[in-house]
């Protein structure tokens, strides 16, 4: 039996950081705007919870991205299959993750390390191993995240 999975970050800054993964892999953000509606009119969230964005209702403190061609529900916004999650904690990151990414993007390593260095990431350092290289690289928020 599969098991469907999320990766959760927290970070200060959820939507921010869920722009720069969803360019970084390739997803979409995700609209929760329809389910945030009925949850609004059914008094099941609040006005505090929310906020209005490019005209679109969306999470004050979660952001969300999905695989484009994965299934998504289509209500809710939410994805079915490949899912990152942005949470909103204020306090910052202090200690190496325990758990990184790892983007194989084969001969364009190159080009991707220069565009996330301009959507916000930073060059740690370059490593190999036998015949596999990699750039280690820090996300806005911190986290490390390798490009292979």
């Amino acid at each position: 039996m599969t098991v469907h999975y999320q990766v959760t970050f927290s970070t200060a800054d959820p939507h921010g950081l869920a722009a720069f993964y969803a360019e970084a892999v390739g997803y979409v953000v995700e609209d929760h705007s329809a389910l945030i509606k009925s949850l609004l009119e059914q008094g099941q969230t609040t006005e505090a919870e929310v906020e209005t964005v490019d005209g679109r209702l969306r999470w004050r403190k979660y952001a969300a991205i999905r695989d484009p061609e994965g299934p998504f529900d289509e209500f809710s916004g939410a994805g079915r299959g490949g899912r990152m999650l942005f949470q909103d904690e204020p306090t910052p990151k202090t200690a190496k993750n325990r758990l990184h990414l790892d983007l194989h993007v084969g001969d364009r390593q190159a080009e991707v390390v220069e565009q996330l260095t301009k959507l916000g990431a930073r060059r740690l350092w370059d490593a190999s191993l036998g015949p596999m290289s990699w750039v280690t690289m820090a996300d806005p928020d911190g986290n490390e995240i390798c490009v292979s």
